[in-house]
């Protein structure tokens, strides 16, 4: 469940005349009874909403005075959350012969055409006041307190996100409250720019607007108002009145010109391509637009790639496995990222760890509807193809999630099932995608020769229908030319649970993020990598298999091969490509590179180098405790 909660707005929009009909509260007790929230937001005075509201009690929290007042209904406990008004105001206000002044313990109420007054009295007095419009109402309060602020401390009390509410309103004080939360709907009565500005406009006024409101969320979660859209272009970000698009969408990069977004909900995102093909940069991308938009994501990190990622907390190191009770407490902090670090879990064992893990996620998701995001690095560590618990350990359906890896057909089928989008990279994305469809034993033709040449920096985004088969480049027609009719609606949005089949595979430019991130230094200078990434001196006949773990040993083993080993890999640019594919640092390799390219060194000069170029980058420690060098036959040097 996507909307665990309802924020909504008294005067004209529950209420009629002050009044809450029966079958609006009905509405609102069905509402409570699948397990969601209400929270009641009113510019209305505290004591004057407990007069008049007979059923106070159904609501989690209630907002009042425009933000300024918080009043749990459960404790009676009332905070304020606004300055009182100045003294100096009121007097001001009184001398000028204002009428209808109210004075409560956060605001200033009085009705218009006296905010002539008001505006003309804080100027006098040189105050830092704001005034708020509500229909002819006019309140003045501090600056900076709004409906918004007001849900936002009433959220944080009770542990839920914005991103799991949807507001609805009717006047102009309910901008704030509207654009706080995940879903935006007005009444028909609202006025004509709340319409504008919302998701949704009901057909029923008032009252009856609220139950038109709940009958959705109790059928499908609003998914019918185009909150779980599939994938598409955007041509500009405003909304008109009952169109139904989703404000939030999240932005992975341009096709054809237009901004190409990924639903925040509903989307099981599956990246893959070789080593070095740009799935880290496009999942870094994605998550830091996540964190900045305070989506909730919990990244499982099987090589400590994440460390340091600003805006989340790492729970787990080369020292410790991740508490999954650590997890957990810091993810019931609604604006928490987290990273669990499993390099010290062993490889054998990860699958086991997360098959605990992921049933106390989807648990809190099912409370909360938190973590927002799941995402899976190196999923092939976590879903591999005979694990045999998989398919009691993931639900019907994970809801949201991304995931990364290099081959398709390494992850469990019960993992592939799920996925509704294929994020192909790499110079020949159709060979990812073919592996896809081998892995899920889909219907469909096998992409081949087909598919597009990526260039780097490039992704193709491939939808995936109800049986299991992603769209390929022949079924795109003109869409490879980027829609060349201009002038054609290129929305390309699917409606949640409906066959994606037609919409069409796109080529797009991933949008960077703003930070590039570089690896976690300490785990390539000084970790464990597994034997698929670590480098393997072999030497021209393939005498020798000497791993090195990581760029310590790299260094140690680089010094102590003959100097055939050495110049051998140096020669085939073996190193160059191990520090570009596998570490992930493009200035190691462009600087190994410049030893390759230079002739004249001998192996010695070279081997000077290529570990001045490492240490320069990378701090060694004092006493490394170097691994045992194992004998293993995965993978080639580089």
């Amino acid at each position: 469940m996507r909307f665990m909660a309802l924020a909504t707005d008294y005067d004209n929009t529950l209420a009629f005349d002050g009044q809450v009909a029966d079958a609006t509260w009905d509405a609102l007790d069905r509402l409570c009874e699948s397990g969601r929230q209400v929270f009641l937001v009113s510019g209305r005075e505290l004591d004057d909403l407990l007069a008049i509201c007979p059923r106070i009690d159904l609501f989690t929290r209630v907002v009042a005075e425009n933000g300024g007042v918080l009043y749990d209904p459960a404790t009676r406990e009332r905070r304020l959350l606004a300055p009182a008004p100045p003294p100096e105001f009121v007097e001001a206000m009184r001398a000028k012969g204002v009428r209808h002044l109210g004075v409560s313990e956060t605001l200033v109420a009085t009705m218009k055409p006296y905010d002539r007054e008001a505006l003309d009295a804080i100027r006098e007095l040189g105050l830092d006041l704001h005034v708020v419009f509500n229909g002819d109402a006019v309140m003045v309060l501090a600056p900076g307190v709004t409906k918004g602020t007001g849900l936002t401390a009433a959220l944080d009390d009770t542990g839920l996100s914005p991103h799991n509410v949807v507001a609805v309103g009717d006047a102009e004080n309910d901008h704030h409250l509207l654009a706080l939360c995940e879903m935006a709907v007005a009444v028909n009565n609202a006025l004509p720019m709340l319409k504008k500005n919302a998701d949704w406009v009901t057909d029923g006024e008032h009252g009856q607007g609220v139950i038109e409101l709940v009958g959705a969320l109790l059928e499908d979660d609003l998914a019918s108002q185009g909150q779980g859209r599939g994938q598409g272009r955007e041509q500009g970000q405003g909304q008109g009145q009952g169109q139904g698009q989703p404000r939030h969408g999240l932005l992975v990069g341009q096709a054809g010109g237009d901004p190409f977004t990924l639903p925040p909900y509903g989307t099981v995102a599956l990246a893959c391509g070789p080593s070095g093909s740009g799935k880290s940069t496009l999942t870094t991308a994605l998550i830091e637009r996540l964190v900045e938009a305070d989506y909730q994501v919990c990244i499982l990190d099987p090589e400590g790639d994440y460390g340091g990622f600003e805006g989340a907390v790492t729970v787990g190191d080369t020292d410790h496995a991740p508490p999954a009770d650590q997890v957990l407490e810091l993810l019931a902090q609604p604006r928490q990222s987290v990273i669990v670090n499993l390099l010290r879990v062993p490889l054998a064992d990860r699958p086991h760890y997360f098959a605990t893990l992921l049933p106390r996620l989807l648990a809190l998701r099912a409370k909360t509807g938190r973590p927002h995001w799941l995402v899976f690095e190196e999923a092939h560590h976590l879903f591999p193809t005979d694990w045999s618990p998989a398919e009691q350990a993931l639900p019907v359906s994970l809801e949201t999630a991304l995931a990364t890896t290099v081959q398709p057909d390494q992850l469990a089928r019960a993992f592939l099932d799920q996925v509704t989008t294929v994020l192909a990279v790499g110079a020949n994305p159709a060979e990812s995608l073919a592996a896809f469809h081998r892995a899920r034993n889909s219907a469909g033709a096998l992409p081949g020769a087909e598919g597009p040449t990526l260039e780097p920096g490039q992704m193709w985004v491939c939808p995936v229908d109800e049986t299991g088969a992603a769209s390929t480049a022949a079924d795109a027609g003109a869409e490879d030319s980027h829609a060349a009719d201009a002038g054609a609606d290129r929305s390309h949005t699917a409606e949640a649970g409906t066959d994606r089949s037609h919409v069409a595979p796109v080529v797009v430019d991933i949008e960077p993020g703003r930070t590039h991130r570089r690896r976690h230094v300490r785990k390539y200078a000084e970790g464990l990598l597994i034997p698929e990434r670590s480098f393997f001196f072999r030497g021209p006949e393939n005498k020798l298999n000497l791993r090195a773990h990581n760029l310590v040993l790299f260094v140690e083993l680089g010094d102590g091969v003959d100097d055939d080993t050495w110049t051998w890999h140096l020669q085939r640019g073996d190193y160059a490509r191990w520090f570009e594919d596998v570490i992930g640092d493009s200035d190691l390799a462009g600087a190994a590179r410049q030893v390759e390219a230079d002739t004249a060194p001998d192996p010695t000069t070279s081997r000077a180098r290529i570990r001045d170029a490492i240490e320069s980058r990378y701090t060694q420690p004092e006493n490394p405790n170097l691994p045992v060098i194992g004998h293993h036959g995965e993978s080639g040097g580089g």
